[in-house]
């Protein structure tokens, strides 16, 4: 792995980054407040609570990876076209923005809560001012770390995150900047590869439940920090090798082999967690938004 790509990786990875996550839990504070992480009265507590975060956090991951990952992947492709494009640029951009629109109109679509597609908007406009803000070069800066590419390709990718920004807080048909498909937008602009691309968004998603369960003081931090290092990783690892391959076919006129809907397609796979997720404002209090 490149010196950059780490560097990357590393400033993606810091949870300082104002990106909004921190106000979802993907339906972990319904769950326990319908009843599922509360023990019976023979069994020792911490124990079953670690058990029953942990199998939260591998049926939220399994159903998450096969419906999003295949929306980072197509977002990412179509903007590493329009990165690598060498010339007629502007062309390109013209094709990016409806393909972008409507990868956002079927994931928008194939979210069957009001509860989970509000967070996914949320957290994707955060991700989108974020490249805005706090990714592109400070003003009077003689210094670049981080970018190899020419100035040529920064403010092609900026000019289109920008306009995607105005897109969705227009309310333009098809622009609604949910999450996957604005973390492919940021990821390519910034030039990561696409396995990292793909990898550190299921990483991000489990520990963002981790982090959501030491808030609602279902487990304390250091438990939630064994439970990443020792327990995330091998369902990310798992879920990655599943579902990689899979695409939205929004781009399958384009591929060279066939492209099946049964087997390719994304897919939601756990209709016990979306039932929670929709009933996330029936609570009497809550700490998150979904």
């Amino acid at each position: 792995m490149a010196d950059s790509e780490t560097y990357l990786l590393l400033l993606l990875s810091d949870s300082n980054l104002p990106t909004g996550s921190f106000v979802a839990s993907s339906g972990l504070e319904s769950f326990l407040k319908h009843g599922f992480g509360t023990p019976p009265l023979t069994q020792p507590s911490a124990n079953l609570k670690l058990d029953t975060i942990a199998t939260f956090m591998r049926d939220s991951l399994g159903t998450y990876a096969p419906s999003a990952l295949p929306f980072v992947s197509d977002a990412y492709t179509i903007v590493d076209r329009l990165r690598c494009a060498e010339i007629n640029q502007e062309f390109e951009k013209a094709l990016t923005l409806p393909e972008l629109c409507e990868l956002d109109e079927l994931y928008e679509c194939m979210t069957l809560n009001h509860v989970a597609r509000r967070a996914s908007k949320a957290q994707g406009v955060a991700l989108l001012s974020l490249y805005s803000k706090g990714f592109s070069k400070p003003p009077g800066s003689a210094f670049s770390y981080v970018s190899d590419s020419g100035g040529q390709d920064e403010d092609a990718m900026s000019g289109l995150v920008n306009a995607m920004k105005l897109m969705v807080r227009r309310g333009d048909k098809g622009a609604h900047g949910h999450l996957p498909v604005c973390w492919g937008v940021l990821c390519a602009a910034l030039g990561l590869s696409l396995e990292r691309t793909q990898h550190l968004h299921l990483y991000l998603h489990a520990r963002s439940l981790l982090s959501a369960a030491v808030r609602l003081n279902s487990i304390g931090p250091y438990a939630a920090q064994q439970l990443l290092l020792h327990v995330a990783g091998g369902f990310v690892d798992a879920e990655l090798l599943r579902c990689a391959r899979l695409r939205t076919g929004v781009l399958a006129k384009e591929a060279d082999s066939e492209w099946d809907e049964t087997k390719d397609g994304p897919v939601n796979t756990w209709p016990l967690g979306e039932i929670l997720a929709a009933r996330h404002d029936l609570q009497h209090s809550r700490i998150f938004n979904s």
